[in-house]
Parts: C-alpha cells; sequence; structure tokens
C-alpha cells in the first residue's frame, strides 16, 4: 500500500464544454497535469465545438449548492477557481457559497464571451460579479475586453493597462493577473498587480486562435496555489505553463481554433 502523501485538491467551478477544449474540461486536464486532485462543480451544461455555443443549459442553483456542500464536506480543498457563471442568479450564490466555506485561495476568471463570440454572462451578472465576487478573490485574471467591461472604460496602451491593474484591485480583488493576448504587437504582456506594485510577464505572440487559455491558466495559477506557491510565483508558474501548451496546441474538429495540450 502507497504511503505517499495524496495531492493538494483544488476546485474548478465553471460551465462544461463539450468539445472539451475549454471550461472543466480544461481545468480538470490542467489540475492533472500539474499533479493536483481536480474537483468540480458544473454551473452549465454548454452544446459546442471547435466553431462555436449553439446552447447553454443552466444548472439549477439547489443542485449547485448540492455539488459544493458535497466537495467541502468531504475534501480539504486548497483552491477554488471560477470560471463561466452564466448569469446572476448564478454568481450571486457561488458568491454565498465560498463566503460560508472559506476557501483558502480563490481565483476568478471572469468569464464572459466565448473565443467564437459566444457571450457567456449576462450583463446583470456583470454587476454582482463585480460586487459581490470579486472582493472575495485572491487572483482576478481577465482580459482585456473583460477587464473594460468591469471598468466600463476602453483600455488601448501599456500606461493605461498599468492604471487599469491598480483599478481592478480597487473592486476587492487581493491581486490582479491582467491577460494582454487581446492586444497588438509581436509580444504578448501579461500584468501581474498586488499592493506591492505591477509586474510585467512578456513572451511572444503566437499566430494562431486558440480556445481554452484563459481557462488553462487560470486553473494553472489555482494548481499552483494549491501546492503552496505564492500568487506572484503561482502565476509566473502559470503563465510558462500556458506557453508550453500553446506551442504544442492541435486542431482536433473542423473549426479554426486550436486546442491547447495540457501536459
Amino acid at each position: 500500500m502507497s504511503v505517499d502523501r495524496p495531492p493538494a485538491c483544488a476546485l474548478t467551478i465553471a460551465g462544461s464544454d463539450s468539445g472539451g477544449g475549454a471550461g472543466i474540461q480544461a481545468d480538470l486536464k490542467t489540475f492533472a497535469a500539474l499533479g493536483v486532485h481536480g474537483l468540480s462543480t458544473i454551473t452549465a451544461i454548454t452544446a459546442q465545438n471547435t466553431r462555436g455555443v449553439s446552447a447553454i443549459h443552466p444548472v439549477p442553483l439547489k443542485h449547485l449548492r448540492a455539488q459544493l456542500d458535497a466537495l467541502f464536506e468531504d475534501f480539504s480543498i486548497q483552491a477554488v477557481k471560477t470560471g463561466m457563471l452564466g448569469d446572476a442568479k448564478t454568481t450571486r450564490c457561488i458568491a454565498r457559497e465560498l463566503t460560508r466555506h472559506k476557501p483558502a485561495w480563490l481565483v476568478v476568471d471572469p468569464v464572459m464571451i466565448a473565443t467564437s463570440g459566444a457571450r457567456l454572462l449576462d450583463r446583470d451578472a456583470v454587476r454582482v460579479l463585480r460586487d459581490e465576487l470579486i472582493p472575495l478573490a485572491d487572483v482576478l485574471t481577465p482580459n482585456l475586453p473583460e477587464a473594460e467591461a468591469l471598468l466600463g472604460t476602453e483600455i488601448r496602451n501599456a500606461r493605461e493597462t498599468e492604471r487599469a491593474g491598480r483599478v481592478l484591485i480597487e473592486l476587492g480583488a487581493k491581486s490582479v493577473l491582467l491577460k494582454g493576448g487581446h492586444a497588438r504587437g509581436r509580444e504578448v504582456v501579461d500584468l501581474f498587480a498586488d499592493a506591492h506594485g505591477t509586474l510585467e510577464f512578456r513572451h511572444p505572440r503566437l499566430k494562431m486562435q486558440a480556445h481554452g487559455t484563459g481557462c488553462t491558466l487560470s486553473a494553472a495559477l489555482a494548481a499552483e496555489l494549491a501546492k503552496g506557491a505564492a500568487p506572484r510565483i503561482a502565476a509566473r508558474h502559470a503563465i510558462h505553463f500556458v506557453q508550453r501548451a500553446l506551442r504544442d496546441a492541435y486542431r482536433p474538429g473542423s473549426g479554426d481554433l486550436h486546442v491547447l495540450r495540457q501536459r
């Protein structure tokens, strides 16, 4: 019988991607690749593939609470990440349940729009996300369009990106990893901001349209926090993990989207 210590547990609260490239499926693959035992609470069931999202079915709130209660009753959960929440009622429910269960680390990925263009978070939910869930976050991981939606302003250059990082912290998150993939240029610049200042991560831009990068990054960050890394170190490791996964990305379907290879 093995006497090895069991791996740390991390929980993803997100939607299911039937195409396997993002959402719960990407998160669990990331957790496994990083040596963390993955737990899941599914907020919505989507019908999607590499060409788009054709249907979304929200999970009833009663079942959401039942999933979370079952997990927190049995497992020692070192980190939680949230992804697609869908609507205001679901977002408020998750915020209240996480306030009750008080996980050691919380990564909030404010998923609003799929890579294919489908809207995954309604406008009322953005307000609830901003007012009730983000203040609980240890790390908030928006991309530039999501940051613009949260702040109600455009982010057009490096100076505005740095300012956005600081202003996002004022929403209540302890730190922010602002993903720069939507900006133009040969380099992608991700910005980490916390009470101690800002830190830039620069890497070459790859010429592809990838699916699941945001989910994978936030999941990798949660996994590193679960294993004991501090947020800045966890962010650095997570970004490096996504870069490796992007370099090995492949096209499993007939659409243009590449899927990351998490390993």
